[in-house]
């Protein structure tokens, strides 16, 4: 597989070839959604530290630019789309969100492509 331009000059992208059974959906949507859930629930859990400080109103402003730093952050990182599912994982993984066991009966080509950028991340490190 080549992952650059070809002849006609379009990219490669070998994860846009990937194909996910039904139950390999199945796996990922519950890994992911489970990775999102702890994720909310952490800043829930700070916002509420967070909350329970303020004593200003420059503190609620603060509190509330937070708030916004935390949602942009969840909305670049989850992404769904199959296309990029493989990397999102990873990253989940990587940083703790999702253990790598909670994406067994996920197919050989997934997991190694998973495993993959897992290796990258690890080496940057």
């Amino acid at each position: 597989m080549q992952n650059g331009p070809t002849r006609s000059g379009q990219y490669f992208n070998p994860m846009a070839e990937l194909k996910w059974s039904p139950s390999e959906k199945a796996i990922a949507r519950r890994a992911y959604q489970a990775a999102l859930q702890k994720e909310l629930q952490q800043i829930v859990d700070d916002a509420r530290k967070r909350m329970a400080r303020i004593r200003t109103p420059s503190e609620l402003w603060d509190l509330e630019n937070w708030l916004g730093k935390c949602r942009r952050q969840i909305d670049d990182k989850y992404d769904y789309r199959y296309s990029v599912l493989p990397m999102v994982l990873a990253r989940l993984v990587y940083e703790g969100w999702l253990p790598e066991s909670d994406l067994s009966g996920l197919r050989p080509d997934k997991m190694d492509m998973i495993r993959s950028y897992l290796d990258i991340a690890n080496s940057i490190r």
